[in-house]
Parts: structure tokens; C-alpha cells; sequence
């Protein structure tokens, strides 16, 4: 059986690959031990969306799960309009525009495509501020859409045994910080105090 990975993963792959794991690791547990406030609205604002009640036209798929056999992926999309052919990814607050970010549309886009629908555009959507923020086609931003393969390649061969961190922001910001066996942060302030 082959595996499939979350698109989702794309984001959390970006920001740490041991993000992976320790949401796999803790998922089952109660998201208020290790989900902070951004994290915790962000699922807010896609509470009409996971209960399929963000817009009662026929012609608007919400929440639908999605596959890429080519990209190994699987997940949901946020809303596909079959009409217009829109693909839009709903986010709670967009200050900027992350890789990540695109890379979840891309990976929408192609199950999408795969399963027989017609995507003729991809978008961001801020809900705080109702900004809509349309995104390349993949065919049409060819370095973006390499360098969305070259992430996903390595998320699909990652060995989280041989991954160190490296960047001690992220190691501060990270949501797992508290139970990593690696955390770059506390090493760094370990290392200081000596």
C-alpha cells in the first residue's frame, strides 16, 4: 500500500519537518495542550467549512476530500466553485504570502484536476479582512511550480532521524517546542547561560 500525505503537510514541512511528526505523535490529544491562539482560530475559521455549511450552492464544493496519485497526496479543499473553476483556500489571517501557502493550492489544484474537475483559477482568502489574493496556475509560474516539487520529494523521503534544526526563530515559534527532543531554542539559551 502506498502512502499518502496530508497536503497540509506541505505548510508544516516548510516551517519543520518534525512538525510532521509530532502533530501525528500528539494529534490525538486535546489540541489546547499544544495548539496556541493562531492555531486555534485558524480551525475556528474553517468550522463552516468542515460542518459544510459556508454557502448552500450546489455549484460550491466545501470541504470534499481530494487525492493526487501523481504527488502522493491527499486532504481537503476549502471551497471549488464548478461553475467559474475557482479554487479557493481560506485562511484566518493573511499577513503574507508563504510558500507554503501556494504550495497547498498547487497540491488542491492537481487532486482536483486528477479527479476530473476543471480548475481554471486558485486563490488565498482572508477572512479577518475579507482580502482575496488570486495565485498563478502552477502551469503558469514554472519556478514555483519546481521548487513545489522539489518540496514535496522531500517531504515524501524524509527521515526525521537524521533532520537538526537549524533555525532557533522557528525552534520559538513552533507549537511543539515544549515536548521536541531537539528544540534549537532551549539549546541555544542552554548553551548561553553557561
Amino acid at each position: 500500500m502506498e502512502l499518502y500525505l496530508k497536503i497540509s503537510y506541505l505548510n508544516d514541512f516548510i516551517f519543520c519537518p518534525l512538525s510532521i511528526y509530532y502533530h501525528q505523535l500528539y494529534g490525538e490529544l486535546s489540541e489546547s495542550l499544544y495548539y496556541g491562539k493562531a492555531q486555534l482560530d485558524g480551525k475556528a475559521a474553517h468550522q463552516a467549512i468542515d460542518e459544510h455549511r459556508y454557502s448552500t450552492h450546489k455549484n460550491i464544493l466545501q470541504g470534499i476530500d481530494v487525492f493526487s496519485d501523481e504527488y502522493k497526496l491527499c486532504g481537503k479543499i476549502d471551497t471549488f466553485d464548478t461553475e467559474k473553476g475557482i479554487l479557493t483556500e481560506r485562511k484566518k489571517h493573511i499577513k503574507k504570502i508563504y510558500d507554503g501557502y501556494i504550495f497547498q493550492l498547487y497540491a488542491q489544484c492537481f487532486c482536483l484536476r486528477e479527479m476530473g474537475f476543471s480548475v481554471q483559477g486558485i486563490r488565498l482568502y482572508s477572512s479577518d479582512d475579507n482580502k482575496v489574493y488570486p495565485v498563478p496556475l502552477p502551469e503558469n509560474d514554472a519556478p514555483m511550480l519546481e521548487k513545489f516539487k522539489v518540496v514535496n520529494k522531500e517531504m515524501q523521503d524524509m527521515n526525521v532521524d537524521s533532520f537538526v534544526p537549524s533555525n532557533a526563530e522557528k525552534c520559538r515559534q513552533c507549537i511543539y517546542n515544549d515536548f521536541c527532543d531537539r528544540p534549537l531554542a532551549q539549546k541555544e539559551t542552554l548553551g548561553n547561560a553557561t
